[in-house]
């Protein structure tokens, strides 16, 4: 599965059952969804039939529950369905429901996993949305919980649940992705405590919770038809509920999320925060340049901790797009303040090609220096082939320089790069460096 192009199901998976609030009987069905899409619920029980966004602008209640609203739409206990989406690399479906809540199953995500490997998941034509994040984000709410964001090259949950009087604290620990989502993560059922069973009965929910669809924690007694499936399964679930509730923000992360005492209503609230930080970040970016989806942002600061050149040779201003770890893209703001305009065709200023190349190839090294094994070294350029020139770059233009690492091997890497204006390809190369210690 390549983690840099968006991903959706070959086909469609239904799955019958019961819902834990509302006791009614729902038939659910995932579908696959073009590029862009994302996730979204759609009540093929009502007029019109009616789509809801999974979006945290949605989110109405998230009491014991993640609950989503389109006016007097709703559809509640989400989480689960949209973490098994991401923990398994689907990026885009439709979730049709003939009922207002998915079947709760055995209180985990596991029957959603079948689901969709039942459907097999397949690549699509546009790359992912990841944002990489570069700051830590804290969060602390007053019910106790705690949720940390810090930077990380991977996607990394690490979650404490503390139950009542300090009962079933546990930790989990884990990087996410398919293979862990599904060994580690999507059969750790939800649960509650006893104490909670009547008022929230007394308040119409969990009407088809049984001891077959949830662990219920009665004093220090588990309650369960089947022993317990980890020694610490209400953190997995706790991590299981924070990757479906995070997701609500519309785009993955690159980062390790640090969780004590999360709960739906500080999860959606962390997601709120993650929306409104990436709109922030990517509004640094004019959108008339149509950048590349997928993000993470190296100011000119973090660019000059990596590259030795400085000015006038330093031909980055920031890295505003990282696809993966063997893509990225950057930008120069070409002004008439260049010292080479003075000598360069000064009545009819044009950046000279050999400078583009050179702003290639610093991209190209900034690329494969951030790599970890990497670090601390310097990229001597080799040698360029299939060097193109395709039109003029003026003072005015932002230069948007992309490159993509075709091979590395032992210290030597190759990259494929180009450059745009406004969308067009101004120039164009293939590179190969030498990586060696300072």
């Amino acid at each position: 599965m390549s983690a840099a192009l968006q991903h959706t199901l070959a086909g469609p998976a239904t799955l019958e059952g019961t819902s834990l609030h509302t006791g009614e009987k729902v038939t659910l069905t995932i579908k696959p969804a073009p590029e862009g899409h994302g996730f979204r619920f759609r009540r093929i029980d009502l007029p019109d039939q009616p789509f809801i966004k999974a979006d945290v602008e949605k989110v109405q209640t998230v009491e014991r529950a993640t609950t989503l609203a389109e006016g007097s739409v709703k559809v509640h206990t989400v989480e689960h369905v949209i973490s098994a989406l991401t923990g398994m690399g689907v990026d885009n479906a439709l979730v049709e429901m003939d009922a207002n809540e998915p079947p709760i199953g055995d209180g985990s995500s596991l029957p959603f996993v079948k689901m969709i490997k039942t459907a097999g998941v397949i690549p699509q034509s546009v790359p992912r949305k990841v944002w990489e994040i570069r700051e830590p984000i804290h969060q602390e709410t007053a019910d106790g919980s705690i949720i940390t964001i810090v930077p990380s090259r991977t996607f990394k949950v690490s979650v404490t649940n503390v139950g009542p009087d300090g009962r079933f604290t546990q930790y989990f620990s884990t990087e996410v992705n398919p293979q862990t989502y599904e060994k580690e993560i999507c059969a750790a059922r939800t649960f509650v405590y006893y104490e909670d069973v009547k008022p929230l009965l007394e308040k119409g929910l969990i009407k088809g919770g049984s001891l077959e669809s949830a662990v219920v924690i009665r004093g220090n007694e588990i309650m369960s038809k089947e022993p317990m499936r980890f020694t610490n399964e209400f953190a997995r679930h706790k991590a299981l509920d924070i990757i479906g509730d995070l997701m609500l923000s519309g785009v993955r992360i690159l980062g390790h999320v640090i969780a004590v005492k999360p709960g739906h209503g500080p999860n959606t609230k962390m997601a709120a925060t993650l929306k409104s930080e990436y709109l922030r970040m990517r509004s640094m970016v004019r959108a008339e340049f149509n950048l590349p989806t997928g993000e993470g942002v190296l100011d000119v600061n973090e660019v000059l901790k990596i590259l030795p050149h400085r000015y006038p040779f330093l031909m980055v201003d920031r890295v505003v797009d990282c696809l993966n770890e063997n893509k990225c893209v950057a930008i120069k703001n070409v002004t008439i303040n260049e010292p080479y305009f003075v000598g360069h065709f000064p009545g009819h200023p044009i950046m000279p090609g050999v400078l583009q190349l050179e702003a290639m190839a610093q991209v190209s090294s900034v690329l494969m220096l951030r790599k970890p094994e990497n670090a601390g070294k310097l990229g001597y350029f080799m040698s360029a082939d299939n060097v193109k020139w395709r039109r003029p770059v003026l003072p005015g233009d932002t230069l948007f320089i992309e490159s993509e690492i075709i091979k590395i091997r032992g210290s030597i890497g190759q990259t494929r790069c180009r450059c745009l204006v406004n969308g067009e390809v101004v120039s164009e190369a293939e590179l190969k460096f030498l990586l060696l210690d300072r």
